[in-house]
C-alpha cells in the first residue's frame, strides 16, 4: 500500500465512530463530583466508588478481547456501548448513592468492552508496516473529540452534572448505531491449537514477550494518570487556578492532533520500536520536568504539548507491537491482556499520586515522574530488537490471518 493511500474503510469508520463516542465522554471526571454533592458523600468516599470503577474496567477489558475473539468484534463492540449507556442513564437516574454506586461499578464493567475488538479489527485491517499509522491516528481521534467533549462539558456541566451523563449516554447510543450499520459482520473461526498459534493462542499470560509490554506499559499508565488526575489538584497547590488543567489538557490534544505528520516522516519510521520508546519516555521527561520547575502558564503549556508528542510516539508504537506478537486469531486477547494496564493505573493513580501529593508537593510528585521515565527510556534502550522475540508470521490464505489477503467466506473481509 503506498504511503499515500487511505486507510481502510473499516479503520475509517472506525475513526469516525471513535470520535462521535469521545463527544460524549467527558461525564467520567465528574463521577466524583456528583456523588458528593447530589448524594452528599465524603470525598474518601467519592474517591472509593472512583477507584472500584477502575477496578471494575480490568475484567471489562479482558471480557472485551474474549468475546472479541469469539462473537465477533462488531458484536463486541455495540454490546458494550449499550452497556455504557445504560449503566450512564442509571447514574443520571440514581436517587440514592446505593444506586449511583451500582451505575458506576457496572459502568466499568462494560467500560473496556470497546477497546479489545477495536484495536484487533486495526490491527488485522491495516500491513504491518502502516499499524503505527492507523494506531496513532486512533489515539488522535480520540484528542479530537476530547477538545470538543471539554466544551460540551464546561456547558452542560453548569445547568446539571446529571446532563453530562445523559448526554455521554446519548453519544454511546449513536456510536452503536454507527458501528451496527457501517461495519460488515464477523464471525470468527472456533479457536483450534496448531503448528503456529498453540497453547499461547488462548495462553497469552504465558507469552513472555507480551509480558514485558505489559510490565512498561502499566508504568506507563501510571504516570500518564498521574498527570491527568493530580494537575488540577497540583496547581491549585502551586497558587494557580485549578481550571487552568483544562487549558493544559487541550493544548496537549491540539499537538496530538496536530503532529501526526511527524508519526510518517522517514527518520521516525526508520527508528526502531525499543529506540522509539525509549526516546517518546523521554520526552515525557523533558515535560515532566517542566511540571516541577517552572510555574507560569506559558510554560506549563510548553510543558504538556513536549509530552503529548512523547504520548504520540508511545501509543501508535506499543498497539503495533502488541498486534505483532498475537497469534492467528488472537489479537483481541493480546490486546485485552495489555489493555488491562489502563484498569491497573485507573484503581492505583487516584491512591497513590493524591499521597505523594499530600506529603512530599508537587515539586517531588513530577520529579519522580520524571526520574520513572527516564529509568523506563533505559529499560526500554536494553530491550533491543535482537533480543525482542520477533513477530509470528502469518500464512496467507490462514483462517484468521492478520495479513491483507482475502478471508474465507466465514469471516468477510474487514478491510471494505
Amino acid at each position: 500500500m503506498p504511503r499515500s493511500e487511505p486507510l481502510p474503510r473499516t479503520v475509517r469508520l472506525l475513526l469516525l465512530a471513535r470520535v462521535v463516542n469521545r463527544l460524549g465522554a467527558f461525564s467520567l471526571p465528574f463521577l466524583t463530583a456528583l456523588i458528593s454533592t447530589d448524594h452528599a458523600a465524603s470525598l474518601t468516599t467519592a474517591g472509593l466508588v472512583s477507584a472500584a470503577f477502575g477496578l471494575a474496567t480490568i475484567p471489562s477489558r479482558l471480557a472485551g478481547g474474549h468475546l472479541a475473539d469469539r462473537i465477533g468484534r462488531r458484536t463486541t463492540i455495540v454490546l458494550g456501548l449499550c452497556g455504557c449507556a445504560v449503566a450512564q442513564l442509571a447514574i443520571a437516574a440514581s436517587a440514592s448513592l446505593t444506586w449511583a454506586v451500582a451505575g458506576a461499578v457496572l459502568l466499568g464493567l462494560a467500560f473496556e468492552l470497546y477497546e479489545p475488538p477495536s484495536q484487533a479489527i486495526i490491527g488485522e485491517s491495516v500491513p504491518e508496516q502502516h499499524r503505527v499509522r492507523a494506531f496513532s491516528l486512533f489515539s488522535a481521534a480520540l484528542a479530537a473529540g476530547g477538545m470538543g467533549a471539554g466544551l460540551l462539558a464546561a456547558l452542560l456541566g453548569r445547568w446539571d452534572l446529571r446532563w453530562l451523563f445523559v448526554t455521554d449516554a446519548a453519544t454511546c447510543l449513536a456510536c452503536a448505531l454507527l458501528i451496527r450499520l457501517a461495519l460488515p459482520r464477523d464471525r470468527p473461526a472456533p479457536p483450534a491449537a496448531d503448528d503456529q498459534g498453540g497453547d499461547t493462542a488462548v495462553r497469552p499470560l504465558r507469552d513472555r514477550a507480551l509480558l514485558g509490554v505489559l510490565a512498561t506499559g502499566t508504568a506507563y499508565a501510571l504516570i500518564n494518570q498521574q498527570t491527568v488526575i493530580a494537575l488540577p489538584l497540583a496547581l491549585a497547590r502551586q497558587g494557580l487556578p485549578a481550571a487552568d488543567a483544562g487549558l493544559l489538557f487541550t493544548a496537549a490534544a491540539a499537538t496530538t492532533v496536530l503532529a501526526q505528520p511527524l508519526v510518517r516522516l522517514p527518520w521516525t519510521t526508520r527508528l526502531t520500536t525499543p529506540v522509539a520508546l525509549a526516546v517518546a519516555h523521554l520526552l515525557l521527561a523533558a515535560g515532566l520536568s517542566g511540571y516541577a520547575l517552572t510555574r507560569s502558564l506559558p510554560a506549563l503549556l510548553a510543558s504538556a504539548a513536549v509530552m503529548s508528542l512523547g504520548d504520540l510516539l508511545i501509543m501508535g508504537r506499543v498497539y503495533a507491537r502488541v498486534t505483532d506478537l498475537a497469534p492467528p486469531g488472537g489479537s483481541g486477547r493480546y490486546l485485552a491482556v495489555f489493555g488491562t494496564s489502563w484498569g491497573v493505573a485507573a484503581t492505583l493513580a487516584p491512591l497513590l499520586g493524591t499521597q505523594l501529593l499530600a506529603h512530599a508537593g508537587t515539586t517531588a510528585l513530577w520529579s519522580v515522574m520524571a526520574g520513572s521515565c527516564l529509568l523506563l527510556a533505559a529499560l526500554h534502550l536494553r530491550c533491543t530488537p535482537e533480543s525482542a522475540r520477533p513477530p509470528r508470521r502469518r500464512a496467507p490464505g490462514r483462517r484468521g490471518s492478520a495479513t491483507p489477503v482475502a478471508p474465507p467466506v466465514a469471516a468477510p473481509d474487514l478491510r471494505s
